[in-house]
């Protein structure tokens, strides 16, 4: 199956070297252990999520801020809001150096949305994570360097996919997001040996596809009647 990436768009690459407390404190850093901030935003929320955690893997820096924003990118607030807000904070700006640029290189060459349709008004996410970060794990519940499918899809398209993906699949749900989160889509983690997660990530695209294709079942078999 050869999918049609989309490559998320960095709108905003920003740093604070030397971040005020109360910044680092609203924004849920520890002024003792963190100094500097690099903030980025962009126009997938969970290319984004994946990225940052890919940072934690590579240098010595924690994500304090990941937020989507409400409605996704193409009702954002400015120019460059995007659809997610990540911060990461470290020690020193060498530190936080090295974590964003983890960061860009995996949106520029690994996590990304994919068109379920030839005009690319249906998007999802089939993504794995061979090993997840300090980030993720935290968020999952997992231990670092677990498995991960990290999947996401338009409300109807992915309920199907998760029913789909964890039948097909030796993967367990680590925990189910029903729609409407703040971007409207739905998404789920499942997690397994990498064998299973990537099994569950393709029968999910495979899904989402042909929910693409023939989006009104019971409609075709009312026709049949």
């Amino acid at each position: 199956m050869i999918l049609k990436p989309i490559r998320p768009r960095i709108l905003s690459l920003q740093k604070i070297p030397n971040a005020h407390e109360a910044l680092l404190i609203g924004y849920g850093a520890n002024p003792e252990k963190h100094t500097s901030l690099a903030l980025i935003t962009v126009d997938q929320d969970d290319s984004t999520y994946v990225a940052l955690d890919e940072a934690t893997k590579h240098a010595n820096v924690d994500v304090v801020f990941a937020k989507s924003f409400y409605a996704g990118s193409a009702h954002s607030s400015g120019k460059l809001s995007g659809e997610i807000l990540g911060v990461l904070a470290g020690r020193d700006p060498d530190e936080v150096e090295e974590g964003i640029k983890a960061t860009i290189r995996c949106l520029e060459e690994d996590a990304c949305f994919y068109s379920a349709n030839e005009d690319a008004t249906i998007t999802f996410f089939p993504h794995v994570i061979s090993s997840v970060g300090y980030y993720l794990a935290a968020q999952t519940g997992l231990q670092p360097g677990e498995s991960l499918a990290y999947l996401v899809a338009p409300p109807i398209e992915a309920t199907m996919g998760f029913d789909a993906a964890a039948k097909g699949s030796n993967a367990a749900f680590v925990k189910i997001f029903p729609p409407p989160t703040e971007t409207n889509f739905a998404a789920a983690w499942l997690t397994g040996d990498l064998n299973s997660c990537e099994t569950a990530a393709e029968i999910f695209a495979e899904t989402i596809i042909e929910v693409a294709r023939n989006p009104k079942v019971y409609m075709n078999m009312r026709d049949s009647i």
